[in-house]
Parts: C-alpha cells; sequence; structure tokens
C-alpha cells in the first residue's frame, strides 16, 4: 500500500499547496494543526466519540453492473429483435424498471451520481470533461468502513481525459499510460479499495490503465507479441485507423472479457476471505463508435432493423437548437458556434445530425450502425452472462443484490438524431434497469414506478443495512423495489449543464408529464407521455396549456428546492 499511495500522490502533491491555501491552513500549518488538536481534545472531554459499529455478517452481496449508453429499448424483453438472454435471465429472476431515468444524459455527471447519491449540481462533476472531488464521500467508503470489499473493473470517467497542475487526472494522457504506474496502482480509488480500469470507448486511443497490462500478460503468456495490441487499436496510441464494422480484435482480448474475467476474479476473492462484496462491473458498450468483432458484427441483418425516421414537422414546434441538427454541415456549425464560451469546451451533439463521423447518414447507414449497436449489446450480454454464471457458481446467488442499468440513452435516428448531446427526449433520459434479490425483491414482475440513478447509492446503502447519510440527495427506494405500491416516488429531475450558461437545461418528470426549461432560453419542451408518447408535440407554446405549464413549472420548483441534501440535522432550537 505504501507504494500505491506514492505513486498515486506523484499526481496529485502538486496541488497540495493549491489545496491547502484555498481551505485556509497553509500559510501556519503548525499553528492550524495544534489548534485543531485543541479542539478535537475539548470536543472529546464532553462528547466522547461512540464507535458505531453496523455488523454486515447478515447483509447481501452487492453487484452492480452497467452498460454505457444504452437505449432503454434495446434489449431482450423490450424488444424481440435483439438477443440478451442473459439479461432477460435476470430480469426473470427480479423486477423490471420500466420508467427508469437518468440524471444526466452524459457520463461523468451520472456516473458520478451512481457512487455519491447526489446531483451533478451538488458533487461537482457537473458535465464532461470535468473530474469528481476526491475529497467528496462514496457509497464505497461507507461500505468499506462496514466491512465491505468494495471493487470496480471497467469504465470508471469520473475524470476528464485532459488533465492540469490544477486539476489532475488519472484518466488523462500521459498518466493513463504510464504503465509503471498502472503496475503499482490497484486503490484506493474514489471509495473503492480495487480498481483495474480501462479508458478507450471501441478501438480509440486512449486505450491504457490496467486494460492493457492485462492484454500484454495475456499475449506474453499465449507466446505472442506483447506488443501486438497496438494493431487493434487507432493511432497514435495504436497503429490502426479508425475501424467501422467488424473490428479486427480478436474477441478473446476484447474489454468485455477483462471486465468480465477480472470481476470474476473479485468476487471468488472475496468469497474466498468470507467477505461481503460492493463489485462495480463497469461495461463500455454499446457505446459508439459501431465496432465490434467477429461473429457479432454480422449477428444482425440491416436488413431486418427497424430504423427510426423523423416524422416531418415533429421539429417545427420544438427549441431551435435542435431544428438545426438538421442542417448542413456548414449552416449547423455557424450556428453552434454561439454556444462555446469561457470554462466550456465542445458541445457534444451540436453538430449536424445529417452526417457521422464523417459519413453521410443514410437509411442504409443507419440500419448498419443499428445492426452493429445490436451486437455490441448482444456480445456484452454474454460476457454479462459470465459474471451471472460466476455468482451462481460460487453459491452467493440467494444473498447478492444485483442491479443492471445503464449510464443513458442514445439516439439511432429518433427525431432525427444520431449523437446525445441537450436533446431531452425520452430515448436518452430513460435507461434500462433491473433488481434481483431472491426473496426479497420479486421475480418477474415489471413495474411503471418511477427511479432515478441517483437514488442507486442510498438503496445500495440501506440494503446492507446501513443509515443513508443526509448528505446523498438520492432517495432510499428499497422498499418501493420490495412492493411498488409504497413509497412511491412522484417525479425525477434530469440535470444537464453541457456549458457554464450557454446550454443548461432541467427535466421535471411526473406520472404523466415531462417539462424542459433552460437557464438562459425563454423556450421550452412540454409533453404528455400518456397522449404522446413518442413525444411529436411540444405543448411549451399552446396557449390552451398555459395554465399547465405553469403548475409544471410550479411543481418542478419545489422538485429541485426538494432534492436539497442536509449537512446535517437541527440538533439545538438555536
Amino acid at each position: 500500500m505504501v507504494n500505491k499511495v506514492r505513486s498515486y500522490s506523484k499526481y496529485f502533491l502538486v496541488n497540495m499547496g493549491v489545496l491547502g491555501s484555498l481551505a485556509g491552513f497553509a500559510t501556519e500549518p503548525r499553528d492550524s494543526l495544534t489548534t485543531n488538536n485543541q479542539i478535537e481534545n475539548e470536543y472529546a472531554k464532553v462528547w466522547p466519540q461512540v464507535e458505531s459499529v453496523t455488523s454486515v455478517a447478515n447483509s447481501p452481496n452487492l453487484l452492480l453492473i452497467t452498460s454505457d449508453q444504452q437505449h432503454w429499448m434495446r434489449i431482450g424483453y423490450n424488444d424481440p429483435n435483439i438477443q440478451t438472454p442473459n439479461l432477460d435471465r435476470l430480469a426473470s429472476r427480479g423486477v423490471i424498471f420500466d420508467r427508469a431515468y437518468t440524471v444526466n444524459p452524459t457520463c461523468t455527471p451520472t456516473r458520478a451520481s451512481l457512487i455519491t447519491g447526489k446531483f451533478p449540481s451538488q458533487h461537482g462533476a457537473w458535465s464532461l470533461g470535468t473530474k469528481l472531488p476526491e475529497d467528496e464521500k462514496f457509497i464505497g467508503d461507507y461500505l468499506s468502513d462496514a466491512g465491505y470489499f468494495t471493487t470496480l473493473i471497467g469504465k470508471a470517467h469520473f475524470q476528464q481525459l485532459k488533465g492540469t497542475s490544477e486539476y489532475p487526472s488519472l484518466e488523462a494522457y500521459p498518466v493513463l499510460q504510464d504503465y509503471e504506474f498502472w503496475e503499482e496502482f490497484t486503490g484506493p480509488f474514489y471509495g473503492f479499495d480495487h480498481v483495474e480500469l480501462c479508458r478507450n470507448h471501441t478501438d480509440e486511443a486512449h486505450v491504457g490503465q490496467h486494460y492493457v497490462l492485462w492484454m500484454e500478460k495475456k499475449l506474453a503468456a499465449e507466446g505472442k507479441d506483447p506488443k501486438a495490441w497496438k494493431a487493434w487499436f487507432r493511432m497514435p496510441t495504436g497503429t490502426s485507423k479508425a475501424q467501422y464494422g467488424e473490428w479486427n480484435i480478436p474477441e478473446e482480448y476484447h474489454y468485455n472479457v477483462f471486465i468480465a474475467e477480472r470481476t470474476n476474479a473479485m468476487l471468488e476473492e472475496a468469497v474466498k476471505n468470507d467477505q461481503k462484496f460492493f463489485a462495480w462491473a463497469s461495461f463500455f458498450d454499446p457505446h459508439p463508435s459501431y465496432i465490434v468483432p467477429g461473429k457479432w458484427a454480422s449477428m444482425y441483418d440491416p436488413e431486418d432493423m427497424q430504423v427510426p425516421k423523423l416524422v416531418p414537422g415533429e421539429l417545427d414546434d420544438m427549441p431551435e437548437h435542435y431544428q438545426m441538427t438538421q442542417a448542413s454541415p456548414k449552416e449547423a456549425d455557424a450556428y453552434f458556434k454561439k454556444f462555446q464560451e469561457e470554462n466550456g469546451n465542445w458541445c457534444h451533439g451540436f453538430h449536424s445530425h445529417t452526417t457521422y463521423a464523417g459519413a453521410k447518414v443514410t437509411e442504409a447507414r443507419k440500419a448498419r450502425d443499428m445492426a452493429i449497436y445490436y451486437g455490441m449489446i448482444s456480445m456484452m450480454d454474454h460476457y454479462i452472462g459470465k459474471i451471472l454464471d460466476k455468482v451462481d457458481e460460487l453459491g452467493i446467488a440467494d444473498n447478492t443484490l444485483i442491479v443492471f442499468t445503464t449510464d443513458h440513452g442514445h439516439f439511432l435516428g429518433e427525431h432525427g438524431l444520431v449523437a446525445k448531446g441537450p436533446f431531452h427526449y425520452e430515448d436518452v433520459l430513460k435507461v434500462p434497469m433491473i433488481a434481483s434479490w431472491p426473496g426479497i425483491i420479486p421475480q418477474g414482475k415489471r413495474t411503471e414506478a418511477l427511479q432515478s440513478l441517483v437514488d442507486i447509492a442510498p438503496t445500495l446503502m440501506a440494503a446492507a443495512g446501513l443509515k443513508v447519510p443526509l448528505t446523498m440527495a438520492g432517495q432510499n427506494r428499497l422498499e418501493n423495489w420490495k412492493d411498488d405500491t409504497v413509497d412511491v416516488r412522484n417525479h425525477v429531475l434530469i440535470e444537464n449543464r453541457h456549458q457554464p450558461t450557454t446550454i443548461y437545461q432541467k427535466t421535471y418528470i411526473n406520472n404523466r408529464y415531462k417539462l424542459t426549461w433552460y437557464m438562459l432560453q425563454d423556450e421550452g419542451e412540454l409533453f404528455d407521455l400518456k397522449n404522446d408518447p413518442q413525444e411529436l408535440h411540444n405543448l411549451w407554446n399552446k396557449q390552451e396549456y398555459k395554465e399547465l405549464k405553469l403548475e409544471l413549472l410550479l411543481k418542478a420548483l419545489k422538485a429541485d428546492m426538494q432534492k436539497e441534501p442536509l449537512v446535517m440535522p437541527r440538533v439545538g432550537a438555536a
């Protein structure tokens, strides 16, 4: 552990002066330390600390399995055209939540919410390209303190791809490819005792961290060139150009294998040590680009795909940035430039959706993309099955709470869109979600009870028998998972501050309506999800819905206040 801490600190100690001065203790650290000790000693004389030990001997193991950017419909129990036998198997053992929602339709903010139980505006990782502050308190911290072994295998994305002296990142160049460091470092990291990470989606040049070490050891053990993996990834890290369709990587070196294999090793270790575990198997697919190896690339025929289409006129009553996605690349680029600002960055999805990855978006191209997307999901499902099999093999299925979900959805042509961004349709906000805990959670059930990913952390803590801290904004949904008629959520909130000011939207959803409003724009969206589930008719500017809009805006304002966490209770009258 000493070596790990020393290695980790070489990227972060540069900030100690900055952090210290901000905290106000860097000027005279010795005097401040003395004062702090005096205060703590005085507190201890009057209010001695009582160790609160929670036994987790009878608590369940906790297994979180996530995909990345998976449309809520693209799963076997919703779409008979896609094969996901293992996720269907998990669903048959638990509850399918048909109205589960993300907290943000991008990766970093939502993943940070999963481990903090807070909204992006509260935990600090408010957009892509930001980092989750390391001094937050994470679910893994609480579980580790209670005696759980906590581990994350696969995608973290808690930190940005570009680091600076002020905002360093282990997920940035050149650190993510400092293999001497990764050979030594496996945690702790954001509350996880043990991590084995990967950073690239498909063949991206961001490949590195523990995944590369795993590939090299595997290749060497087979008597092959340890650097052979470079041929499977893009330049400059690899030697390949960007690929499409069938990925040239042999399946046995794919990160799905890495994630399943290493997750299973962690489960085995925990069971061997008679220790309860919280394990997060964090998969990367089906996040584009659209490539998948071997048989999975040809598993689905593009001609069989039911490709979503833009309905003529459906964007006419939508905010302008939706409409401009259908403009020519030149017109769209000129329009979307106005959203660039200081302390911001490139806006995902703010481009013409008539082209994608340099190619014109034709019906044939969308069908091919969709077929590969399905193949990516089916391959991932196969390796999720390896983890479910391991749980059965270890004899811990009856005492393991398993949750499957994704961080956010995706567009495959719905509403004319082919990439995520500030477009708050159900396609990108709603997520697939399953919870299974034999004997505790009903089996083979579907429910439309509203769920939010911000509730995952507090619910898992409650399942472990731990007190949910007041600082978490999410709600403990365990009783609702057991019986969807009790403790019902009446709304969910989604935040999307993609830029500091120029594009900041929030969405309020209740049992029937969805309302989206913006910080700077007077435009908005109002959909009746009961009568218009495809979201083709925006009611925001309809005079006959003016009173409903005002009513929903008031409810949204109150809901936004309700999500504010407490640092502590009122222990005194004054």
